[in-house]
């Protein structure tokens, strides 16, 4: 599972916590700050905005979007 990120991002920080109270393990991929520059996202998910989570063949690129998918796909076991 991979993440693209900006930290000062809040957006991206939902996801990031989620992830954390969900204690699911993912890889962070810090992205620049100009949207011009963040070819590694386009090539991704066509945009140029984060976050974006790719899980296998689930890319998701809203962060309401992706926490709904966390919270379904993998759900907490007590």
């Amino acid at each position: 599972m991979k993440l693209y990120n900006i930290d000062g991002c809040g957006y991206c920080a939902m996801v990031r916590n989620q992830l954390a109270q969900m204690d699911i393990e993912y890889e962070k991929i810090d992205v620049p700050w100009s949207h011009h520059e963040r070819k590694q996202v386009y090539e991704v998910s066509g945009q140029t905005t984060v976050p974006v989570l790719v899980d296998g063949d689930n890319i998701l690129a809203d962060e309401y979007e992706i926490i709904d998918y966390l919270k379904k796909t993998y759900p907490v076991i007590s």
